[in-house]
């Protein structure tokens, strides 16, 4: 069974407790770029990424792209399409000093392919590194749990 998913919101409910301001900012910029996805907000996103270009795209049966100017280049021709929906959870966080991960949930929705309505539920990992006390995005990994045909 699927859990529940916010619809252009980002549900936290099973992230730890936020002791540290540190975890805090974490979880905030992590939010903050998943929102923007999910608001097909290029603006944004690029603000959450690495300010030395560093970062890895790594999705089902493409190539890695390698560089924050890749990621958008592939989010600029996603977002395109504004028809579809993008379903986020952050299912879980371990967060250090410099480096930390998150592990998310995602549902992503298409009203019509090839005639009828197209779903991929994925679990995507994301890195993020802290540069200059703030943290930023380094690599994204989907995983396709299931999908419709």
């Amino acid at each position: 069974m699927l859990g529940v998913f916010l619809q252009g919101q980002t549900s936290t409910e099973n992230v730890k407790s936020l002791d540290t301001d540190n975890e805090q900012r974490f979880v905030e910029r992590m939010q903050e770029h998943l929102e923007a996805v999910s608001n097909k907000d290029l603006t944004t996103l690029k603000s959450t990424l690495s300010p030395e270009g560093d970062m890895q795209l790594i999705l089902p049966n493409t190539e890695i792209l390698y560089s924050v100017e890749k990621f958008m280049e592939y989010h600029q021709a996603w977002f395109q399409d504004t028809t579809w929906t993008f379903e986020t959870k952050i299912l879980s966080t371990e967060i250090g000093e410099k480096v930390g991960i998150a592990i998310t949930e995602i549902m992503y929705r298409e009203p019509e392919r090839n005639g009828k309505p197209y779903f991929n539920h994925m679990v995507v990992s994301y890195a993020l590194k802290k540069i200059e006390g703030q943290w930023y995005i380094i690599k994204d990994h989907a995983s396709s749990i299931e999908k419709a045909e």
